[in-house]
């Protein structure tokens, strides 16, 4: 693992594959850092794939969190940009949506990308849910905030055989909480401000995935992220709930491996830095 400082923060990430193949940068989702990418990068051996802490998340510094999508969006721009150059982005979740802004607003750096269980707009039981868990997180060491997320876990998951081993690695990620709320705020603001109008002026290809099983991301929120992007395909995951990388792990690299290798041609190569 190493350390960037980028903008206000250090940003913790994960290299690994041939320095000589298109990049391709990893984004975890909220509750979670980039080790949860740890088993596509050993499956993806032969990319060369980057995956980081987002602001707050895992060992990545906090910095002056502003709760918003546009900050946590030029987080990933300045990743890029002194990472990377242009690359394919993946993102799960809250990541996906940070790829989503960030395709949109830099062409030249997000030259395609992958977003799995992710949202460009939320509801208002969301929003509450969201307001609930920012509560709550005031404190992450108290049992309360804890059996929280181990309830969201277990509700992501079709299969809970590894219920406790995830739900301690999100308690981990989520460390003091800082972090997390700081992300929280940013999906809880695609209720009044969605994302989706901004999602037409994409000109990359995406590719994205859902899971048959998904409850907090199901179907329709991929239909709206699919009607409004002009260039757009869509790949489903079977026997998978929310944390579909937890629970199909095989079927999301294979999805993930298609994609890519779809997307690398329109990738113009690596940064020296």
């Amino acid at each position: 693992m190493s350390t960037a400082t980028i903008g206000d923060i250090d940003v913790s990430y994960t290299e690994a594959g041939p320095q000589d193949a298109v990049p391709v940068v990893l984004i975890h989702g909220l509750a979670e850092d980039g080790s949860s990418w740890a088993g596509t990068q050993q499956a993806l051996a032969d990319l060369h794939t980057f995956a980081y802490d987002l602001r707050g998340h895992g060992r990545s510094s906090v910095g002056e969190g502003d709760g918003t999508l546009t900050q946590l969006g030029n987080d990933l721009i300045a990743f890029l940009e002194k990472m990377t150059g242009p690359a394919v982005v993946v993102g799960f979740s809250l990541g996906g949506t940070i790829a989503l802004w960030a395709a949109a607003q830099r062409p030249d750096l997000v030259t395609g990308a992958v977003v799995l269980g992710t949202s460009s707009v939320v509801g208002r039981s969301a929003t509450g849910f969201y307001a609930g868990r920012i509560e709550l997180a005031g404190d992450t060491s108290s049992q309360e905030f804890r059996d929280a997320i181990r309830d969201d876990t277990a509700a992501a998951l079709v299969d809970g055989d590894r219920l406790d081993e995830i739900t301690a690695n999100r308690l981990t990620a989520i460390g003091d909480g800082r972090g997390y709320v700081n992300a929280a705020r940013a999906m809880a603001a695609l209720n009044a401000d969605p994302l989706t109008p901004s999602l037409t002026n994409i000109t990359v290809h995406v590719t994205v995935v859902g899971a048959a099983d998904d409850t907090f991301c199901p179907y329709k929120a991929a239909q709206i992220v699919l009607g409004a992007l002009p260039d757009a395909d869509y790949i489903e995951i079977p026997r998978a709930g929310h944390l579909m990388n937890v629970d199909n792990p095989d079927a999301v690299t294979d999805a993930l491996r298609r994609s890519i290798t779809a997307l690398r041609s329109t990738t113009t190569g690596r940064k020296e830095s």
